[in-house]
């Protein structure tokens, strides 16, 4: 079968074995193969892309949950979507989601996912209790928090086994609303202030003009929030809206961009403006349209996130804005986050400071652009999300991972690089 990434790049044939049970999938390991867990297939980039891949989505039932403690125990297959609906009339969110409901909890492990609130929550794997993962063996692990094999898998990429389910803890809420406040700003400088008078509040996330240049450099709507108290609980998904084809390529272009980017920004209120909105369009935006991802057309996008220390931030982030804005390569998806403290995790992206994700269309000169971004983010100490990347060189992104021969030297000495492997492992040599 053909297989492609949430990005459409590239496009691969590939071998799938479905995850059934326990027994299905230590049938599965024994076979001279090497393999990648897959889930809903919602990474950007390679990561869960290879010849053969173990689906892992069937395998998505709810186990047990402690209404006391809030402890989730699901399969690995189960979606934050599943759970969000269950669980929210229930007065339960999740501590940490990423920006989209539409990935599987093993998944969100794998690539140690982190949301609005990492400056508060953390990642992901702050919320894991524990998990069952199976090795290349077929043995089962049960792995909590002190193990090695837990600071090895989150954040991972699939590439120490397969995880067969975790029990989370959820967050108690009262509403399904969030009190969010919008600040809107004229400048790079302007921004930085803002975030740092609102890192009190637990969510926050700006959308930045990338094609913005001179005194404008860095403008942005920031948006904060915190769940409300009204007790309203009554949750349901939304209908949802559908790209029903690829758009032509020459949709998405400088001036259709910059033309976007001015009416979003124009929109908005001067200074700051409070409204009441519900968490899928606080959270998960995106996920209101189907196949969004048609929009870059047939050729693909990819998504180039890297996150810069706190104290070269502000520095790092002009020199980029600057370099994308010449380019003329603009996003309309700019995503700026703050961060708190770095995890112990081997693989995990997140340290504190600051954050850029943007997605860019797959065109000529567009890997020759954010390789020499690459060479910004490395001047400044940062670093590449794998979750999201699809071609940064093996020499780049090590340089970014202090842990990285930790990483390796486990993953050999526990034979799972003669059964794990995908494509991006490959290119980046882990």
């Amino acid at each position: 079968m053909s297989l492609n990434s949430w990005g459409m790049y590239p496009i691969v044939k590939s071998d799938s074995f479905s995850l059934k049970d326990e027994n299905s999938l230590k049938n599965i390991l024994q076979k001279p193969k090497k393999y990648i867990p897959f889930g809903n297939g919602r990474s950007y980039g390679d990561s869960a892309m290879a010849e053969n891949i173990i689906y892992c989505k069937p395998h998505n039932y709810f186990l047990n949950f402690d209404e006391e403690l809030g402890i989730l125990h699901c399969q690995s297959g189960v979606l934050l979507s599943e759970i969000i609906e269950v669980f929210v009339p229930r007065g339960w969110f999740l501590k940490v989601t990423p920006g989209t409901k539409l990935i599987t909890i093993g998944g969100a492990i794998a690539s140690d996912v982190h949301g609005k609130n990492h400056h508060v929550e953390g990642c992901f794997s702050s919320c894991v209790e524990e998990f069952n993962l199976m090795l290349a063996n077929g043995e089962i692990k049960n792995v909590k928090k002190d193990d090695e094999l837990f600071l090895a898998t989150s954040g991972g990429m699939g590439l120490t086994g397969v995880i067969l389910d975790a029990k989370i803890s959820l967050k108690k809420i009262n509403s399904k609303y969030i009190n969010q406040t919008t600040i809107k700003t004229k400048n790079l400088k302007e921004t930085f202030e803002a975030f740092e008078k609102y890192s009190h509040m637990p969510y926050s996330v700006a959308w930045i003009d990338c094609l913005a240049s001179g005194e404008d450099i860095g403008k942005c709507l920031l948006m904060v929030g915190d769940f409300a108290d009204d007790g309203d609980l009554n949750f349901k998904e939304k209908k949802k809206k559908t790209i029903p084809f690829n758009f032509p390529s020459f949709a998405l272009n400088k001036l259709s961009v910059k033309a976007f980017n001015w009416l979003y920004y124009k929109k908005a209120p001067d200074g700051e403006s409070q409204q009441k909105v519900d968490i899928d369009t606080f959270f998960y935006p995106l996920d209101a349209i189907n196949n969004w991802n048609r929009i870059y057309g047939k050729g693909g996008f990819t998504q180039y996130q890297f996150i810069l220390p706190k104290e070269k931030s502000y520095d790092g982030l002009k020199e980029i804005l600057e370099k994308i804005s010449k380019s003329g390569k603009g996003s309309f998806l700019a995503v700026l986050k703050l961060y708190g403290k770095e995890n112990e995790n081997y693989l995990s992206f997140p340290m504190k400071g600051y954050s850029l994700a943007l997605d860019f269309k797959i065109e000529k000169g567009i890997f020759e652009l954010l390789n020499s971004l690459d060479e910004i983010v490395l001047k400044y100490g940062g670093r590449i999300y794998l979750t999201k990347d699809v071609r940064v060189s093996k020499e780049s992104f090590e340089k970014g991972y202090p842990n990285i021969e930790k990483f390796r030297t486990f993953r050999k000495e526990n034979s799972m690089d003669k059964k794990f492997q995908s494509l991006q492992s490959k290119r980046v040599g882990i």
